[in-house]
Protein backbone atom coordinates (compact mmCIF):
# COMPACT_ATOMS: atom_id res chain seq x y z
CA UNK A 1 0.00 0.00 0.00
CA UNK A 2 1.33 3.42 -0.77
CA UNK A 3 1.95 6.03 1.69
CA UNK A 4 -0.66 8.45 0.26
CA UNK A 5 -3.40 5.46 1.28
CA UNK A 6 -1.55 4.89 4.07
CA UNK A 7 -2.58 8.16 5.48
CA UNK A 8 -5.88 7.97 3.72
CA UNK A 9 -6.55 5.03 5.91
CA UNK A 10 -5.40 6.56 9.32
CA UNK A 11 -7.24 9.71 8.67
CA UNK A 12 -10.19 7.69 8.20
CA UNK A 13 -9.94 5.58 10.93
CA UNK A 14 -9.07 8.87 13.10
CA UNK A 15 -12.48 10.51 11.66
CA UNK A 16 -14.53 7.74 12.19
CA UNK A 17 -13.77 7.84 15.81
CA UNK A 18 -14.20 11.53 16.45
CA UNK A 19 -17.80 10.98 17.81
CA UNK A 20 -16.51 9.22 20.76
CA UNK A 21 -15.43 11.91 22.99
CA UNK A 22 -19.00 13.83 21.96
CA UNK A 23 -20.91 11.18 22.12
CA UNK A 24 -19.14 10.19 25.95
CA UNK A 25 -19.19 13.64 26.90
CA UNK A 26 -23.19 13.81 25.74
CA UNK A 27 -23.68 11.08 28.00
CA UNK A 28 -22.24 12.27 30.62
CA UNK A 29 -23.84 15.10 31.38
CA UNK A 30 -27.24 14.31 29.96
CA UNK A 31 -27.11 10.88 32.19
CA UNK A 32 -28.82 13.01 34.90
CA UNK A 33 -31.40 13.73 33.28
CA UNK A 34 -34.02 12.25 30.49
CA UNK A 35 -32.55 11.84 27.33
CA UNK A 36 -34.59 12.98 24.07
CA UNK A 37 -33.74 10.78 20.93
CA UNK A 38 -35.70 12.53 19.23
CA UNK A 39 -33.56 16.02 19.00
CA UNK A 40 -29.89 16.28 19.60
CA UNK A 41 -28.42 17.46 22.27
CA UNK A 42 -28.11 20.98 23.22
CA UNK A 43 -24.60 21.81 22.96
CA UNK A 44 -25.00 25.17 24.97
CA UNK A 45 -25.76 23.02 28.20
CA UNK A 46 -22.93 20.83 27.60
CA UNK A 47 -19.47 21.48 29.01
CA UNK A 48 -17.38 23.32 26.86
CA UNK A 49 -15.24 20.51 25.83
CA UNK A 50 -18.29 18.44 24.74
CA UNK A 51 -19.11 21.25 22.10
CA UNK A 52 -15.44 21.32 21.03
CA UNK A 53 -15.79 17.36 20.72
CA UNK A 54 -18.45 17.83 18.04
CA UNK A 55 -17.20 20.78 16.42
CA UNK A 56 -13.40 18.61 16.05
CA UNK A 57 -16.14 15.42 14.53
CA UNK A 58 -17.64 18.35 11.92
CA UNK A 59 -14.20 19.97 11.09
CA UNK A 60 -12.35 16.76 10.15
CA UNK A 61 -15.38 15.67 8.43
CA UNK A 62 -15.16 18.68 6.12
CA UNK A 63 -11.68 18.46 5.21
CA UNK A 64 -12.00 14.36 5.00
CA UNK A 65 -14.09 14.16 2.50
CA UNK A 66 -12.23 16.53 -0.52
CA UNK A 67 -8.55 14.69 0.90
CA UNK A 68 -10.41 11.48 0.47
CA UNK A 69 -11.36 12.28 -3.13
CA UNK A 70 -8.28 13.45 -4.30
CA UNK A 71 -5.48 10.72 -2.94
CA UNK A 72 -7.87 8.29 -4.50
CA UNK A 73 -7.93 9.97 -8.14
CA UNK A 74 -3.89 10.71 -7.57
CA UNK A 75 -3.79 6.09 -7.03
CA UNK A 76 -6.06 5.70 -9.25
CA UNK A 77 -3.82 7.93 -11.81
CA UNK A 78 -0.61 6.28 -10.79
CA UNK A 79 0.18 9.63 -9.26
CA UNK A 80 2.82 9.67 -5.94
CA UNK A 81 5.45 12.58 -5.92
CA UNK A 82 7.18 14.05 -2.80
CA UNK A 83 4.75 16.58 -2.91
CA UNK A 84 1.63 13.77 -2.51
CA UNK A 85 3.79 11.81 0.09
CA UNK A 86 4.46 14.88 2.24
CA UNK A 87 0.85 16.57 1.80
CA UNK A 88 -0.93 12.91 2.54
CA UNK A 89 1.43 12.82 5.77
CA UNK A 90 0.96 15.81 7.20
CA UNK A 91 -2.44 15.97 6.92
CA UNK A 92 -2.82 13.35 9.00
CA UNK A 93 -0.60 14.39 11.85
CA UNK A 94 -2.08 17.65 11.32
CA UNK A 95 -5.74 16.45 11.47
CA UNK A 96 -5.12 14.77 15.19
CA UNK A 97 -2.86 17.97 16.39
CA UNK A 98 -6.16 19.89 15.78
CA UNK A 99 -8.52 17.08 17.14
CA UNK A 100 -6.40 17.18 20.54
CA UNK A 101 -6.21 20.27 20.54
CA UNK A 102 -9.60 21.36 20.27
CA UNK A 103 -11.11 18.84 22.79
CA UNK A 104 -8.97 19.40 25.54
CA UNK A 105 -8.71 23.13 24.46
CA UNK A 106 -5.28 23.84 24.70
CA UNK A 107 -5.35 24.82 20.92
CA UNK A 108 -6.70 28.34 21.24
CA UNK A 109 -7.18 30.89 18.32
CA UNK A 110 -5.20 31.47 16.26
CA UNK A 111 -3.67 28.06 16.11
CA UNK A 112 -6.59 25.85 15.32
CA UNK A 113 -7.28 28.20 12.53
CA UNK A 114 -3.43 27.37 11.27
CA UNK A 115 -3.61 24.26 11.59
CA UNK A 116 -6.69 24.05 9.45
CA UNK A 117 -5.67 25.96 6.72
CA UNK A 118 -2.76 24.07 6.60
CA UNK A 119 -4.61 20.69 6.07
CA UNK A 120 -6.46 22.89 3.53
CA UNK A 121 -2.96 23.31 1.79
CA UNK A 122 -2.23 19.68 2.18
CA UNK A 123 -5.68 18.68 0.62
CA UNK A 124 -4.88 21.71 -2.28
CA UNK A 125 -1.02 19.72 -2.73
CA UNK A 126 -2.65 16.71 -3.53
CA UNK A 127 -5.18 18.44 -5.97
CA UNK A 128 -2.53 20.28 -7.63
CA UNK A 129 -0.29 17.64 -8.37
CA UNK A 130 -3.48 15.61 -9.36
CA UNK A 131 -4.39 18.38 -12.01
CA UNK A 132 -0.87 19.23 -13.34
CA UNK A 133 0.22 15.28 -13.81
Amino acid sequence: MSIELTYLTLSALLAASLWVPFIIGVNATEAREVVDFNRPPDLSRMPAWVHRAHRAHLNMIEQFLPFAALVIIAHLQGISTQVTVIAASAFFWLRLAHAIGMISGLAGFPVRPIIFTFGWVCVLSIGGAVLLA
